[in-house]
């Protein structure tokens, strides 16, 4: 038994959104229909069956020119052109189109061999067999490379076309639209009854200017060649008649017997004299100018070559000393740092390449007492003189030149301390007490004690301290003065001499320096002391 199930309305499709897939579908369509526009250029049906555009038949009328008038057609590399000229009613060629090539393979030259991917130069004459409706390119037609010349000359390449999708290996190739015309026009040119028309392919325009520029270029005598037929078509705007012979092209014979492309040239090739006799002028005045032209772009060319020379030159010089100078200043910062300078070893301490740091000289008092030195790394480390005075070697020529001026260029070396009991051994008791009598100013000579005790001189840097209750010798404060004479009395007891009971033993003294006696000389300004040297 089978069942049936009410109808249940659609889930999920509403009528908005049926109406929004219609429009895109009828956006796609319209997207394909315009690249189809795009592809065909115009027209509808078999590409290779579509007419020829409007706008180019409405020129051809302006020109004077039938749909089915002969063409013939021309490409110059360097420009990047190609045109399409067709006879007029006057039976000559006018320019109807020129387009611009999508792409064409290798350089300026002729192709030589199979796989050198060079575009094909010469004259070339392209039949009805040669048309390609079918090509994989939208529509071709082939060069015929090699063609007479090119077979006598031992040239080889295959399948050399002019066809459409702008992509090029070996070929000149256009885009799409532009071939369509191309082939359309052609097309027509056959069912007129041209047999096959005429295809010149240049490097570029073969006037004095052109080939000035290219006028060292290895293959001028082929392009020299080449001119001849250029010129025919350039002064007569008819198709020039292109023969073969002694593997060369010779241009508007009429030979008694026909020519071999091998065999050397006959004398008379039955040109026209006239013709022969204007295209010698005119290449002899293109030369010419080529020549001028050539001697003086060759000059500019050496002229901005030597400028970029110079420039290169100069940019390396500035490089080179640039480099220079860095690694002098680098090699200066590397000796500095190992070996000071002159002046830095007259100007200051050497650094200290360990601590980093420069320390100053370490000045030594003249008691030989142990001072402490300020550590500018710190309080964590010390530098102590030595007890025994130090010649500082490295002190600033400042210091040095302060210390010239003031009497010497080495600090006065400290007196050592001379013990008393060293200085004063013991001596036999004397008959009678000695006396040591007072102590006289500072630098006086000390009076020497009384034969009987034999008790040395004792030089004290300082005078000693009168006993308690006693009064202080007097001391005169001029230079050479002399202790005013006073009563013996006895002011210390010395190691080994017997003295009144209740004398205080003698303290230990040290030597004390020299002192200049002449205080005047002392109080005199450094600049005079300078002054003096003159």
């Amino acid at each position: 038994m089978t069942s049936f199930r009410p109808t249940q309305p659609s889930r999920g499709i509403s009528t908005a959104g049926r109406l929004a897939r219609l429009a895109g579908a009828l956006g796609v369509a319209a997207l394909l229909a315009a690249c189809q526009a795009d592809e065909i250029g115009y027209g509808y049906g078999p590409k290779d069956q579509r007419p020829v555009s409007p706008k180019t038949l409405e020129a051809m009328k302006k020109l004077n020119m039938k749909l089915s008038s002969p063409v013939l057609m021309r490409i110059f590399k360097e420009e990047n052109k190609f045109e399409v000229w067709k006879m007029n009613a006057s039976g000559r060629y006018a320019l109807l189109k020129s387009y611009d090539i999508c792409r064409w393979s290798g350089n300026l030259g002729p192709k030589v061999k199979e796989g050198d991917r060079q575009a094909p130069e010469g004259f070339y004459p392209i039949t009805p067999g040669l048309m390609n409706p079918k090509s994989d390119w939208y529509l071709a037609f082939n060069t015929g490379f090699p063609n007479a010349y090119d077979r006598a000359n031992g040239r080889t390449g295959t399948a050399l076309m002019v066809h459409g999708s702008c992509s090029s290996r070996g070929c000149y190739a256009m885009t799409d639209p532009q071939i369509q015309e191309i082939y359309a026009l052609a097309r027509e040119a056959f069912r007129g009854g041209q047999k096959a028309f005429q295809l010149q392919a240049f490097p570029f325009r073969l006037d004095g200017k052109n080939m000035a520029k290219h006028w060292n270029d290895p293959n001028m005598p082929f392009w020299k060649m080449l001119k001849e037929g250029y010129d025919t078509f350039e002064m007569t705007h008819q198709e020039p008649k292109v023969d073969v012979c002694g593997r060369k092209y010779v241009f508007n014979a009429n030979p008694a017997e026909p020519l071999d492309t091998v065999a050397a040239c006959p004398v008379d090739l039955g040109q026209p004299k006239e013709l022969v006799a204007s295209l010698q002028t005119r290449a002899k005045a293109d030369y010419a100018e080529a020549e001028v032209m050539f001697a003086k772009l060759e000059n500019d060319r050496k002229a901005e070559e030597d400028k970029r020379i110079q420039l290169a030159l100069a940019a390396e010089k500035r490089k080179a000393d640039a480099e220079k100078a860095k690694a002098e200043a680098e090699l200066a910062r590397i000796e500095a740092e190992r070996n000071p300078s002159t002046i830095a070893r007259l100007f200051g301490a050497e650094p200290n390449p360990d601590a980093g740091i420069t320390i100053g000289p370490v000045i030594v008092p003249p008691t030989g007492a142990p001072v402490p030195i300020a550590d500018p790394r710190g309080p964590q480390i010390h530098a102590v003189a030595l007890a025994e005075p130090v010649e500082q070697e490295r002190a600033s020529a400042i210091s040095r030149l302060f210390s010239f001026v003031t009497g010497g260029d080495k600090a006065p070396a400290a007196a050592p301390i001379i013990p008393v009991a060293a200085a004063a051994p013991a001596l036999p008791t004397p008959a009678t007490p000695a006396l040591v009598p007072a102590i006289p100013a500072q630098g006086a000579p000390v009076a020497a004690a009384p034969a009987a005790t034999a008790v040395p001189a004792i030089t004290a840097a300082a005078p000693i301290p009168p006993l308690p209750g006693q009064p202080a010798p007097a001391v005169t404060g001029q230079p050479g003065a002399v202790a005013q004479p006073t009563a013996p009395q006895i002011a210390c007891a010395a190691p080994g001499v017997v003295v009144p009971a209740g004398t205080p033993p003698c303290p230990s003294l040290a030597a004390a320096p020299a002192v200049d006696p002449t205080p005047t000389a002392r109080d005199k300004s450094i600049l005079d002391r300078i002054g003096s040297w003159f």
